[in-house]
């Protein structure tokens, strides 16, 4: 179903029953998956797939050049999951280097003007409120919430299931499962309210909130913190919070 007002290049592969509303522009290289939705004036260019059940709301611009400086004429590619909904004015870049992807996953919500840029990796269950925007090479785990017009800089990594409050300026790692806000931002223990949605165990809870005494609340630096966890985490996500502070950081861990 593709309105008479929509321009769609005849090698763009899609599927039958997609609907394409009034002025969106789809470019030759796209890809789009059953039963998605472009619901009128969306761009779509570039090597971009989108998969199945996906929503786009006016005036969304997905697989657009990076405004990376280093970027070229390269072969790189944009990826939206299935089910996920981006909403009115959200962009989405492409990547630099060439075969590269920026990467949206499952079931994310994109609230209006928010901006992924290039390189990003977003997992599954996202959501970004408005106006959030992430620069390029961040990383956002599984079921994180981006608040409000939060700033967030090139290569943070921003844990499962962790929570930045709105207006926030993000300049370092956030770890998972905890709760961030203010400016300068801090953390300001665990993101209780996620975690109680998504029926995480007491004794799951109970865990991190000792992980978060250790990290914020005792006066170790983290690889002291390191060190203690090591031996004291004992569920799969107190497991989960020490592999996300032993991993490599190109900004150290949000303090």
């Amino acid at each position: 179903m593709i309105h008479p007002t929509a321009i769609v290049h005849p090698s763009a592969d899609i599927a039958l029953d997609v609907e394409i509303g009034p002025y969106c522009i789809v470019g030759d290289r796209v890809k789009i998956g059953p039963r998605s939705k472009l619901l009128a004036h969306v761009v779509i260019n570039g090597d971009t797939t989108l998969g199945e059940d996906v929503i786009v709301h006016p005036f969304a611009s997905i697989g657009a050049t990076s405004q990376d400086r280093k970027a070229a004429d390269e072969v790189s590619y944009t990826t939206v999951g299935d089910r996920t909904i981006i909403r009115e004015y959200a962009s989405i870049h492409r990547a630099t280097g060439d075969g590269n992807t920026t990467v949206i996953g499952t079931d994310c919500l994109l609230l209006a003007y928010t901006h992924v840029a290039h390189n990003c990796r977003l997992g599954n269950g996202v959501t970004m409120s408005n106006l959030a925007q992430i620069a390029g090479q961040v990383v956002v785990e599984d079921h994180a919430g981006i608040g409000g017009m939060v700033g967030v800089h090139q290569d943070v990594r921003i844990g499962a299931y962790a929570f930045i409050g709105g207006m926030a300026r993000i300049a370092r790692d956030v770890p998972p499962y905890f709760l961030v806000e203010g400016n300068p931002a801090e953390v300001h223990g665990l993101n209780s309210v996620g975690l109680r949605r998504r029926n995480i165990p007491a004794e799951t809870i109970a865990d991190l909130k000792n992980a978060y005494k250790l990290i914020y609340r005792s006066g170790n630096n983290v690889r002291q913190a390191i060190e203690v966890l090591r031996t004291e985490a004992t569920s799969d996500a107190g497991k989960a919070l020490l592999a996300f502070l032993e991993a490599p950081s190109e900004r150290g861990i949000l303090k």
